[in-house]
Formats: structure tokens, C-alpha cells, sequence
């Protein structure tokens, strides 16, 4: 069999719903965004007319035209008056949606997603690390230290280490007051956060490094150094990513 009929097998394909969801149009929406993420609906390309679609899926006009609007909200498909429905390019995707970002990240073996997952973390949390330094009062910089402390005592749990230091990360966040930067980032650690992929190595040796680097971040805050406490945290986050990532392709999109 060609690959390109491997491709309109796949386009075909009826989805292995086990029964009828009860929200027919968002499980079409899952099934049709995985579909143009796998570029079985390539960029460029018109989208399986409705009748098809309906054929397809085994649903009704009204499931797909609501599914096809909520494509276009994600920026995937474009609805032209007479000339129907294409699928956009990838540049014009909203990848802090949920399906867009999670099936990207599926589709994607040489990890540059979550590479800009990461870099995207780093930007937004050096900066928001450099502002708590300037701003962080007794209490939050007496916080950060009992979290950091606390932290050494979790190394041998993994998990409840991994939850610690999402908390860590989001009160330094929070003392920033950067509410948008810190809604971006969390956004991004709620869609990855559960993905064998993005949590990688667990050791207790990579919580040990892991919780230097908390320390030189917490340090740098109370020393009310900005600057210090900006790098501190483009360090952590880099490096601890490069190890999770456990040396998976080129990590050149990193570099800066």
C-alpha cells in the first residue's frame, strides 16, 4: 500500500468513540483537530465538505458546523463565503489551547514544542523573578526559604517534590504581581504538567540539583538582586529541562 493510500485510509477513518459522547460537536472537535494536527487534513487544503464530514463521523450538520466554528476560533481552519472551509497554516494556530497544544506535542518526536514550552517559562519567569526581587517583602522572601528547606526534606519523593516546586515557582509568580504572565504560564504547566514527556527523568539526584537551583533563586531574592535572582531562574529552568529531557535531539532552540 502507498503512503498516500495509507493518508486517505486515515482521512477516512472513523474515530474508536467506544458510544456517542454527550457533547457530539467537542469530541468532533478533538477528533478534527488531532486529524489537522497528524496532517491527515493538510495545510492549505479544503476540509472535508459537511456531507462527508457527517458520512464520516456518523453526525449530524448541526454537530459539524459547530465543531468547524470552534476550529475556527482555534485558528485552524478558515471559513471563506463560496469558497468553503481550509485548513490555516500552523503559524495561525492558537497553541495555548488545550487540544492544539497536547496534540502538537503528540505529533511532534523531536521535542521543539516543549522546547518553546520551556523558553517561554524562562522568559516569562526571569522577568517575573527580577520584579519579586525588587518588590518581595519579609514574609514572602521568609516563605520562599520555608518552601526551599521543605523541599530538601522531599527529594526522595519525586511526586510530592514536583508539587512543592510548581508552588514554589507560583509564589514567586505571584509576588511579582505579573497576573497575565503568570496566567501564560500556568496555562502551559496545566496542559503538560501530566505528560511523561515534559516530566522526564525523576531521580532523587535531579531533585537534589533541581533544589539548588530553588536555593540560588531564593537567595537572590532576599539579597534583593534583581538581576541575580533573573539569572538564577533562567538557569533553573534551562538546565533542569535539559536534563528531564535526557539529551532528545538538538537543543539549539534553547540557546540564547
Amino acid at each position: 500500500m502507498t503512503p498516500s493510500q495509507d493518508t486517505t485510509l486515515d482521512a477516512m477513518a472513523k474515530p474508536a468513540w467506544a458510544r456517542r459522547p454527550s457533547n457530539l460537536a467537542k469530541a468532533l472537535t478533538a477528533e478534527l483537530v488531532e486529524r489537522i494536527v497528524r496532517n491527515v487534513y493538510p495545510s492549505g487544503t479544503p476540509l472535508p465538505p459537511e456531507p462527508v464530514l457527517c458520512e464520516t463521523f456518523s453526525v449530524s450538520r448541526t454537530v459539524v458546523r459547530e465543531a468547524v466554528k470552534i476550529l475556527q476560533e482555534k485558528g485552524l481552519v478558515q471559513v471563506r463565503q463560496g469558497a468553503g472551509t481550509s485548513v490555516t497554516p500552523s503559524s495561525q494556530w492558537d497553541m495555548l489551547d488545550e487540544l492544539v497544544l497536547m496534540a502538537t506535542i503528540a505529533e511532534d518526536d523531536s521535542l521543539a514544542i516543549l522546547d518553546d514550552v520551556v523558553v517561554t517559562r524562562r522568559l516569562l519567569e526571569s522577568d517575573m523573578a527580577n520584579v519579586a526581587a525588587r518588590t518581595a517583602g519579609p514574609e514572602v522572601v521568609q516563605r520562599l526559604g520555608a518552601m526551599v528547606d521543605r523541599m530538601d526534606e522531599l527529594v526522595g519523593d519525586h511526586i510530592v517534590y514536583q508539587e512543592h516546586d510548581r508552588l514554589f515557582h507560583d509564589a514567586i509568580m505571584q509576588a511579582s504581581g505579573n497576573r497575565i504572565a503568570r496566567s501564560v504560564v500556568r496555562a502551559l504547566e496545566s496542559q503538560v504538567v501530566n505528560t511523561a514527556r515534559y516530566m522526564g527523568r525523576t531521580e532523587r539526584s535531579l531533585c537534589v540539583a533541581s533544589n539548588r537551583g530553588h536555593r540560588r533563586i531564593y537567595e537572590r531574592i532576599a539579597a534583593q538582586d534583581p538581576q541575580g535572582a533573573a539569572e538564577a531562574m533562567f538557569t533553573h529552568i534551562t538546565e533542569a529541562w535539559i536534563v528531564r529531557r535526557s539529551g532528545s535531539g538538538e537543543t539549539t532552540r534553547l540557546d540564547r
